[in-house]
Parts: structure tokens; C-alpha cells; sequence
């Protein structure tokens, strides 16, 4: 507690940095770090990180204590760097009060503007400036924010508006007008005066006057916000510690509401939907920052070239596109031409794509914020390819700025362009983040969870996103909105997503009591179908179909540049030449787990397993086996030729016989006609196999010595396969893998069947191929005793999935019921069937691969679990030592990436 807890800055000075970002967040960071490169930013000062976390520890009054000296020189400083005075009526100072995190959380924490106003301030407010209009907005708009924020006045019901925002509506429908900049000086007057008697009735407290009472319930506020409810979903959605604390940021207000020569914006250096190297943004004039990034308002387009785009969209002539859509270019072209030259300056000394917030007061151009914007996985990619090549950034750094996690969403599919021919466009808005979405129509975000949890596909659909729609917008196909721009809260979080949303949609009438909307004519009930183009902003009547998305150069290039670095290569789990196909054209290995069990649910193959499974002795079950050995043999050579050149690990049975045979009465008696006995005899049959445990049961290389037919047919399928491609001149390395060993003498009994076997079907064809026979280690025993395994295993494949489930004692299909609540109360940080638990089951897989080694030294070690397409716990399997790991196929980008990144970090 002892630590500097106030960092001050403004005219060009500053006692922070950008370096500071884990003491300051990225906000108070940025700002401390543009005074002093000459961006022109309003002063203030920060409150550290480290006090947010005294705040959970000691509570207010503690805080306060601690503060209110700092603080107090630190508004002092303000007063003296902009010749104002806090909390006085003859020449007011007014505040600002924001969060920052220092990793960006935009909009999941409380913001309050023009804090400071009281009934003789506004008055005092009015005269100095001559405007007393602008005051009385500036008052009512802190009203509604600090209500909002401080006291908590929420809607009653989730159908009912914001209660601010029912009287402004009142007051417009009494008044005949639409738009808030309409709204005269009584007008206003009277809106403060009905806004303050509501707080009062709602909350049975009056309104605070004095500033300091406002700065304090401010400040704490944003402390407070770090821990509701959308902060922490949000963390935990993109993987931010509890533990960081957010900063407090206070400046000087700046007004963009004073009139026609002011106004307020965000902007972006390049295209955070597509990374084009294109300055772009919105604005509104006369208006408050909170106007364009809540969606209250739909601005407009701050550069020309994006007006004509919109207007060209819209189908506006060029001749009344000035009119309609004035750009800032056309509007202030002093002030843009400062602000294009300032996205510049901050680009080339961030090295990154910019986000910025300015203001206008007056005609004099403010900056309030720069970050690392956030963006698609689209431009993500682009933008760091294209950094890299005109030389702001290394290889390295271009590896590093991409999220892999990101790359899912480029392999995502997209509309079907035959499809979209024949689709009906209902409306037409703006392409927010691109996409293709089709889903069943819903107006709240709780109702899209619950939907979602069903396991039905959905689109949100809100007049304008607020961030406590974040639960909603997470499970959404897509969003639509009616109000709001490219720099809306739904944008720019739906891009950080990657989620498809249109925005400012406005022909379409959201009624959100009858759950509903109407465009065109037409009325849109909740659970109705519609679709959505994020790329081109379109969206049409029910659904449209798909397709698989395809690479682009950029994409190519950077899996090139993985391939330069990584050390640990990334193959998949396959089990069909098509799945096999998909990931080599991602740039697979290999195949690192091919399951059987999947091949044998097809037709005639399950009928002869059935009939294995029937048999009462080993003839009886040679003979089912005989019918399933053709089958087996050319799903094997499918698969070996979408691989050929690489290796193809093929694990033998692993579930137990009860998951082949139906366990209803009707299914029972197909498989009684099917196989011509009686239903009773099946009924016992399946009534003998059942387990209390499957999991710990009769399966894996356990089937494989009780039953010994089973390894050597599907040891005969494999290597006939591999023996009859490689007679067609292609080239095969199959790798057979026993599955569930804990014991080495498992494994041993298990190798002699296979190469026993091997050996007769290189007798009867008269050639050879050269194979593997390793095994999966996914039994705790089988880590400790790995050494032993490894004298006559010839590679060892970590199944991490099992090994998670045996090691914790969870079963997969059942964590659910606990899980959420594990995860809310931090006895797991994460899920560890989806990040691998480095300090329990990491440390297994780590003892298997060196007690292995320490047997073999050049033991070849991968994993085929689920945990292989994690970028964490492929960082992890780098650190290890670990030669691949295996992943579905639309991971393996994703894998490729993280095991550059590793090796890149292990340098």
C-alpha cells in the first residue's frame, strides 16, 4: 500500500508511459504516452491497478483515505493546466471518470462524462460559455450516466426501457420531435427536473451535488464495475485473470455538444473487419462520445471515400450524397487533415493498427484514447502480413500479433453464392463485422442463452447492444441491430468475437413486447429464420446455405511463416478421406489419431460387428470378422491416399461392445431380424454386456487380448491396404497405435498379434511395407511405467482426453453439472478438458515423454487428445519436448500458429 497510487498528465508531460500498461492499464498507458510524443490529449491523471485490488481487499472508506490526498493535488493540477476550478459555479472544471484494464475490455466497464454539475454550475456553466443549451444537455446527459452507473436505476422489466430514456422519449413525443438535438433549453430544464425526481422515487436518495461526493461515487464505481457480471463474462472469454484490476482514469472534459464546430468520433488507422489499409471512422456532430459508440445515434463517415461507399450502398447519387452523408473530410477539413496526420503518427509509433476517440470542441481536435484495435481474425491476419512487408514489424512480431484462436473464424463458412442469388433481401444495413449467420430470430440475451443451451442456432436482434447483451451476443449465429454504426458497441465487440453483425439497420421496427419486428410489411416473430451478410450488410428471409470458406494469399503466407519457426509439428484426427483431405489442405502432417470404431457404424459393417458380437467362440467371431475386413481395408486405403507421403496413425477398437448394440426395444428387435435369433437372445446378449463403468471397462487393448480376432482383422486391413497402395506406386506409413495400455505386458501380447499378423500378410502378398506399432498413453500407470512400455513401443501418442478423465476423476459427460460452478468459484481457472491442466496432467504427460526417453532417447512423442488444438496446451506440449500433436482438421491452422508462436517464445 505503500506504492505511488496517482500517475498525472497533460500539456505534453506525463509521469507514465506505455511501458506501464500492468501499472496504469492500456488507457492510462496511452494517454500518459501521446503527451509525451505530442499527441494533443485533455489532462488528467490515472489511479493504479494496484488500488482496484485495495479496493476488494479493504473496501471504500480505506481506499478513500489512502487516495484523497493524491487526488486532491492531482485535480489541483488539472485546475492549473486548464485555468478551471472543480466544484465552482464561476468557472467550472468537469470531469470525466473512465476504467482501464490493461488489456482492452471496450465497454464492459463504467464510463461517467461531465461529472461536476450541479444546479448552479450548470447556470455557471451556461454563462461561461455563453451556451446555455449545451450546459443543460451536458447536465442531463450526467444525470442519466451517473444514474445509471452510480445509483443503478435499471429497467424494472428486461421489455421496458432504460427509465432515462422513457422521459426522453415522453418529452419528444409532448414536443412533436425526433432527434435529442432538437430538444430546447426548457425542454432540457425540464428533463433535469423529471430525471431527478425519478432518481428519487427509484432509489429514496436525491441526487448528490457537491463534485467531490460525484468524484468519489464515480471512482468507485469503475473499481465496482470490474467485478459485474459482463466484465467477468467477458474475461472470461478472452482468458483475463480476475486478478489484473483495472485503473481509473480522470480527465478534463472536453465537449463535443457545443454546437455545429464541435463533435466526437472513433476512428481506425486501417479496416478492423477487413485489414485494408484504410483510414476509416464515424462522427456526429454536436453530440458526446457515448452517442456514437452506444449506437444511439448512426453517424457518419469521417474520410470521403467512405461517405461515397455508404452512399453508393444506400443507393444515394453522388449529387445528394453531401447532404445525406457529409463526411468530416467535407465538414471540418482543417481538424480531419490533423486527425489523419495524428492515426499516422500513432500507428508508426504503436506499430500496430489503431483504435482512437477524439473530440471536437469548438473546432479544436482532442484525442481521448488510443489501443491496438481489436479486429477480425480476417484482418488480423492481413494486417500483420502487410506490416511485415512494408517493414514496420519482423517475422517474428508478425507471427506474434496474430491470435490463434482468431484463425477459426477465416474457416468459417460463407454464404453459397448460388444460394444468394435466389435469396430475398428483406433490409439493408451496415456491414458491422463480416460473416455469414443464419439462425432463429431473438430479442433478448438471456432468452439466446437459454435457446442456445437447447441447441438451437439463433441471431440476436436489439435496437442498439449494450454491453450487458455481451451473454447473448456470445452464443449468437449473428447480430442485428436497428441504431448504430462500424464503431457501435455491437461492431466493434462482435469483431473481437468474430462473430457476423449488421448494424444500423433503421427500416426495420423492433417492438421488443410482442417480440417481434416489422420490415417492409412484413412481421418477424421470435423463432422465425433470417440470415445474415456481416460482408456486404444484407439480410434475407430464412435461411440461405453455405459453404466452406477458402484461404487467401495472406492466410498462405503466414502458415508459411509457422512452418519457418515451429519445431513441433501439427498433424489431426481423421477418420474419413475427407476430413483427411480438409486438414492436409491446411497443411497437416500427418494423421495422428484415425479412430476405427467410427467405421464401423455404416450398413452392412454394423450388422457383421453386431453378428462378432453375438458369437459364442473364436471361429464364430473369425467369420463376422471376415465380412468386416473388406470394409475396413478400403476405408483404410481412402484414407492412406488422402495422406500419402506421411504418416497415418490408425488406433486399434478402443470403446467396449455395448456402444455396437441397440439398447431400446425397438432397436433390439431390428438387430433380432436383421440377424435372424430371437429377441430374447439379444436382450441377454446386451444385458451381459453392460457395465457400471464402460470407461474403466472392457475396452481398448483389453478387447484386443480377450479377443484376438479383433487386432489381427483390423491389423490384416491395415497393412493389406498399405501393401496393395503401395504396389500402385503410392507411399504409406501407417503407424499402428494400441489403445488404453497400462501395463507393459498389455502392450507386448497385443505387438506380437500385430507383427505375427504382419507377418502373414507380407507372406501372402509378396511385399513389404514399413510400419510402427506404439500406443496411446492415456492411464495415469502408464506415465510412471512408461520406461518399460517404451523397450518395445516404437512411439508413444498421448490421449489427453482419458488421461484428464482418470487423473481429476471427472467424466466428461458429466462435468457439466459442476463445472460452472468450479469455474465461478475458482477451483478451476479453466476447463481442463479444453486447456490442459499443466500442473497435474501436464506433469504426467512430461513424466511419460522422459521416462520413455530415458528408455529410447529418440522415441517419437506426440498427443491426439482434444487439448491439441488449444494454443495453450500446444505451448505447453512445445515446452515438453513433444514431436506433434493431433487435432481435428479445421484446428490445424490454429495448432500450426501456436507452435511457431512456442517456438518463437523458447528463444
Amino acid at each position: 500500500m505503500e506504492n505511488k497510487k496517482v500517475y498525472t498528465f497533460g500539456n505534453g508531460k506525463a509521469e507514465g508511459n506505455s511501458e506501464m500498461k500492468n501499472l496504469l492499464g492500456g488507457k492510462g498507458a496511452n494517454l500518459a504516452e501521446m503527451n509525451l510524443i505530442g499527441v494533443p490529449v485533455p489532462p488528467g491523471f490515472t489511479i493504479t491497478t494496484e488500488v482496484c485490488t485495495d479496493y476488494y481487499t479493504y473496501g471504500q472508506e480505506k481506499v478513500k483515505e489512502m487516495l484523497t490526498k493524491d487526488v486532491n493535488a492531482a485535480i489541483h493540477n488539472i485546475e492549473k493546466l486548464t485555468g478551471t476550478k472543480f466544484n465552482d459555479a464561476e468557472n467550472p472544471l468537469l470531469l470525466s471518470v473512465r476504467s482501464g484494464a490493461r488489456a482492452s475490455m471496450p465497454g464492459m466497464m463504467d464510463t461517467i462524462l461531465n461529472l461536476g454539475l450541479n444546479d448552479e454550475i450548470v447556470e455557471g456553466l451556461s454563462k461561461k460559455t455563453n451556451n446555455p443549451k449545451f450546459a443543460w444537455d451536458s447536465y442531463r446527459r450526467f444525470i442519466q450516466m451517473y444514474g445509471d452507473v452510480v445509483m443503478e436505476m435499471k429497467p424494472i422489466n428486461k421489455e421496458d426501457h432504460d427509465p432515462f430514456e422513457e422521459i426522453l422519449d415522453q418529452v419528444k413525443e409532448e414536443k412533436g420531435i425526433k432527434l435529442d438535438s432538437e430538444f430546447t433549453v426548457e425542454d432540457l430544464k425540464d428533463i433535469v427536473g423529471r430525471f431527478k425526481k425519478i432518481v428519487r422515487e427509484r432509489t429514496g436518495k436525491d441526487f448528490p451535488t457537491d463534485g467531490y461526493d460525484q468524484l468519489w461515487g464515480g471512482i468507485f464505481a469503475v473499481f465496482g464495475s470490474w467485478m459485474n457480471e459482463r466484465a467477468i463474462l467477458y474475461r472470461q472469454m478472452e482468458k483475463i485473470p480476475d486478478s489484473w484490476g483495472t485503473a481509473v482514469n480522470i480527465q478534463a472534459m472536453v465537449f463535443g455538444n457545443m454546437g455545429s464546430n464541435s463533435a466526437t468520433g472513433v476512428c481506425f488507422s486501417r479496416n478492423a473487419a477487413t485489414g485494408e489499409n484504410l483510414f476509416n471512422g464515424e462522427y456526429l456532430v454536436d453530440a458526446q462520445g457515448e452517442d456514437v459508440v452506444a449506437g444511439i445515434r448512426t453517424p457518419q463517415e469521417i474520410t470521403l471515400e467512405g461517405s461515397r461507399r455508404w452512399a453508393k450502398l444506400a443507393g444515394v447519387s453522388e449529387k445528394d450524397r453531401a447532404a445525406k452523408f457529409p463526411s468530416l473530410e467535407e465538414v471540418m477539413p482543417i481538424v480531419y487533415k490533423e486527425l489523419d496526420d495524428i492515426q499516422f503518427k500513432l500507428e508508426d509509433h504503436y506499430r500496430d493498427m489503431q483504435d482512437m476517440e477524439f473530440t471536437i470542441q469548438n473546432g479544436k481536435l482532442w484525442i481521448l484514447q488510443t489501443r491496438n484495435g481489436k479486429r477480425t481474425g480476417a484482418a488480423m491476419v492481413k494486417i500483420a502480413m502487410d506490416l511485415l512487408e512494408e517493414g514496420k514489424i519482423d517475422e517474428k512480431a508478425a507471427l506474434k500479433r496474430v491470435d490463434p484462436i482468431k484463425l477459426d473464424e477465416l474457416l468459417h463458412p460463407v454464404f453459397d453464392n448460388n444460394s444468394l442469388k435466389t435469396a430475398k433481401v428483406i433490409a439493408k444495413g451496415l456491414p458491422a463485422s463480416p460473416g455469414a449467420a443464419t439462425g432463429q430470430v431473438v430479442f433478448f440475451p438471456d432468452d439466446a442463452e437459454k435457446w442456445h443451451n437447447d441447441g438451437k442456432k439463433i441471431v440476436l436482434v436489439r435496437q442498439e447492444t449494450s454491453p450487458e447483451d455481451l451473454a447473448g451476443m456470445a452464443v449468437a449465429e449473428g447480430i442485428l441491430t436497428v441504431r448504430g454504426g462500424m464503431t457501435s458497441h455491437a461492431a466493434v465487440v462482435a469483431r473481437g468475437m468474430g462473430k457476423c453483425c449488421v448494424s444500423g439497420v433503421g427500416e426495420i421496427k423492433v417492438n421488443y413486447k410482442n417480440r417481434s419486428f416489422e420490415v417492409d410489411g412484413k412481421t418477424y416473430k421470435e423463432g422465425d429464420f433470417i440470415s445474415l451478410n456481416g460482408t456486404n450488410g444484407e439480410v434475407y428471409d430464412g435461411k440461405v446455405e453455405t459453404k466452406v470458406a477458402e484461404m487467401d494469399n495472406d492466410f498462405t503466407l503466414l502458415m508459411d511463416l509457422a512452418e519457418k519457426y515451429t519445431r513441433l509439428y501439427v498433424r489431426t484426427n481423421a477418420d474419413t478421406p475427407r476430413d483427411a483431405a480438409i486438414a492436409r489442405k491446411f497443411g497437416a502432417k500427418g494423421i495422428g489419431l484415425c479412430r476405427t470404431e467410427h467405421m464401423f457404424f455404416e450398413g452392412n459393417k454394423i450388422k457383421a460387428m453386431r453378428e462378432m458380437i453375438l458369437a459364442e467362440n473364436s471361429e464364430d467371431r473369425k467369420k463376422a470378422l471376415a465380412k468386416i475386413l473388406p470394409y475396413q481395408k478400403e476405408d483404410f486405403k481412402g484414407i492412406f491416399t488422402a495422406m500419402a507421403g506421411l504418416p497415418v496413425t490408425v488406433r486399434l477398437l478402443d470403446p467396449p461392445l455395448h456402444e455396437f448394440v441397440p439398447h431400446d426395444e425397438k432397436g433390439q428387435k431390428e438387430m433380432a431380424d436383421q440377424l435372424g435369433v430371437s429377441v430374447e437372445k439379444i436382450k441377454q446378449r446386451v444385458d451381459a454386456l453392460q457395465e457400471f463403468n464402460p470407461m474403466l471397462g472392457h475396452r481398448g487393448c483389453r478387447l484386443g487380448n480377450t479377443y484376438q480376432e479383433i487386432t489381427e482383422m483390423q491389423t490384416r486391413a491395415i497393412l493389406s491396404a498399405a501393401v496393395e497402395l503401395k504396389k500402385e506406386g503410392v507411399e504409406v506409413f501407417p503407424e499402428i497405435m494400441v489403445p488404453l495400455v497400462g501395463i507393459s505386458h498389455e502392450f507386448e501380447m497385443q505387438e506380437k498379434i500385430i507383427r505375427d499378423t504382419a507377418e502373414k500378410v507380407f507372406h501372402e502378398e509378396g511385399m513389404r511395407v514399413d510400419y510402427k506399432v506404439g500406443t496411446m498413453i492415456e492411464i495415469p500407470r502408464a506415465t510412471l511405467t512408461a520406461h518399460k512400455i517404451a523397450k518395445t513401443a516404437e512411439f508413444f501418442s498421448f490421449g489427453t482426453n482419458d488421461l484428464t478423465q482418470l487423473t481429476f476423476g471427472y467424466s466428461r459427460d458429466d462435468i457439466g453439472s459442476f463445472l460452472p460452478t468450479y469455474l465461478r468459484k475458482k477451483i478451476l481457472k479453466v476447463d481442463p478438458f479444453m486447456t490442459i491442466d499443466q500442473n497435474g496432467v501436464g506433469q504426467l504427460v512430461r513424466l511419460g515423454v522422459q521416462n520413455g526417453r530415458m528408455e529410447k532417447p529418440d522415441l517419437k512423442c506426440g498427443i491426439c487428445g482434444e487439448h491439441g488444438g488449444d494454443p495453450e496446451s500446444v505451448k505447453f506440449f512445445h515446452r515438453v519436448g513433444l514431436n506433434y500433436v493431433s487435432c481435428s482438421p479445421f484446428r490445424v491452422p490454429i495448432a500450426r500458429l501456436a507452435a511457431a508462436q512456442a517456438a518463437i517464445e523458447d528463444k
